[in-house]
């Protein structure tokens, strides 16, 4: 089961300020853990998208290559190739 974790941020006033602005009656969330956790949802997906974006622009690569460019490996040669 997922744990809950307690975080703890410091800002400084003009941080602090644009948070405020976004929380409350005037913002669009009710409280700033709300806030929080929606700024990091949404940087989650930035990077999962930016990760699938790379994938695609591979795969075409690979796709898009000549036949006689492709040869036969094994799988000790895969692992070792993608070790680094």
């Amino acid at each position: 089961m997922a744990q809950t974790t307690t975080m703890t941020v410091r800002l400084g006033p003009v941080l602090s300020d644009f948070v405020a602005t976004n929380v409350g009656e005037d913002g669009c969330y009710e409280n700033v853990s709300e806030y929080v956790r929606d700024l990091i949802r949404r940087d989650k997906e930035r990077a999962e998208t930016e990760a699938f974006v790379r994938l695609q622009a591979e795969l075409t690569k690979a796709f898009s290559a000549p036949d006689n460019s492709y040869g036969s490996l094994t799988a000790a040669e895969v692992i070792a190739r993608n070790k680094g």
